[in-house]
């Protein structure tokens, strides 16, 4: 039985929790929040994926300034062969030339196109910073409405007609009244009750004072 229970009180939960979560889910300023951190996380990623293009770049650059310089090396070596008329550096420094001549080519091109898609990475990754800030003031505004809602309604908990019955006001007063009627009473009591010994005290003066007359 208390297994059954248990059970039963675990599904109660989850159910209210899935409840809970789509009312969550409904929620403007929720969905904007999470719109927000993802937005946020793609943005982290995509500046990393930057910083990591741009070191790319730096290494091109490096192996294009390499490549040129055993270039120039090569034809220098090339003309030393060729005045020593040493067949078989001539051949072998004119590969070179060729090869590291290819390199350069190559790299130049590659680098012109890293420049471009780098650039426009760049400019998109601006967009996106801007994004997230236009975002941020929209949840701000959000938030601020949602917390003015919020006000308003605890507000008109409190200030409500009278002729609530549920209102904590009309509760409040006719405790208040109560509580005043009967100090009132309590009061009227009292001052009776100092009257009427008010009075015995002066009946029983005059009944003394009879008293002493008779025995005279």
């Amino acid at each position: 039985m208390h297994s059954l229970f248990n059970r039963i009180k675990y599904s109660v939960q989850a159910d209210l929790h899935e409840l809970l979560d789509k009312k969550e889910e409904k929620n403007p300023v929720s969905l904007l929040n999470e719109y927000l951190r993802q937005a946020e996380k793609q943005t982290e990623a995509t500046g990393r994926l930057l910083d990591r293009q741009a070191k790319l770049k730096e290494e091109l650059e490096k192996e294009r300034k390499d490549a040129a310089s055993m270039l120039e090396k090569r034809r220098g070596q090339l003309g030393i062969a060729e005045k020593a008329g040493v067949d078989d550096l001539v051949a072998f420094a004119q590969d070179e030339i060729r090869a590291y001549g290819n390199r350069v080519d190559e790299l130049d091109r590659t680098l012109a196109e890293t420049d471009a898609e780098l650039i426009g990475l760049e400019r998109k990754y601006e967009e996106m910073k801007h994004k997230i800030k236009d975002m941020k003031v929209r949840q701000l505004q959000l938030m601020g409405k949602e917390n003015v809602t919020r006000a308003h309604r605890r507000m008109d908990q409190v200030i409500q007609d009278e002729s609530s019955g549920m209102a904590p006001y009309s509760e409040m007063k006719a405790y208040v009244e109560q509580l005043g009627g009967k100090i009132e009473k309590e009061h009227s009591h009292d001052t009776m009750e100092r009257r009427l010994d008010a009075l015995t005290i002066i009946e029983q003066a005059e009944n003394a004072g009879k008293a002493d007359q008779e025995t005279v």
